[in-house]
């Protein structure tokens, strides 16, 4: 599988695992065909407050090739909270804040469900790709959409 079959590949994969939950709460996928080529796929929302939510996408693929014979994928997820219209831009807001889903969840909420603070989900099948995004989006729903809105804050 080519890079940019492996790129579409998991943005529909992740559309059709994450797409309901995202729209039902307010955020949508940013239309970014660049970005989408080199594995980045970023959600939005802005709050009523002029703050603004970024669920962040990165995948990084290995194809095969003559040392490794089964391609390798891995992605994680970066979550912003911020008055910029860009989470890479720089905020002095005193509410910005940004942190990998897997940070936030074991580091921040002290909850050991994954193995680090620095996660990578890794698949090399669609099978696995799907439960990596299923096991996600459940720590999305349960911690970072209440994080980035506000209403969820560690160790309160």
């Amino acid at each position: 599988m080519s890079k940019a079959q492996a790129t579409e590949l998991f943005r529909q994969t992740v559309l059709t695992v994450m797409e309901h939950v995202f729209t039902a709460s307010g955020y949508e996928l940013e239309h970014n065909p660049l970005k989408w080529s080199a594995g980045q796929y970023r959600f939005k929302h802005s709050f009523d407050d002029g703050m603004v939510g970024f669920i962040e996408y990165q995948l990084l693929y290995f194809p095969s090739s003559e040392w490794a014979s089964n391609p390798l994928a891995r992605f994680r997820i970066t979550l912003t909270r911020t008055d910029q219209p860009d989470p890479m831009l720089p905020s002095s807001h005193p509410r910005f804040a940004q942190r990998t889903l897997s940070e936030l969840v074991v580091k921040d909420f002290g909850v050991r469900i994954l193995p680090s603070e620095d996660h990578w989900w890794s698949f090399r099948t669609v099978q696995e790709l799907g439960q990596a995004l299923s096991v996600a989006g459940h720590l999305i729903v349960g911690y970072g959409l209440g994080w980035l809105s506000g209403d969820l804050v560690p160790n309160q």
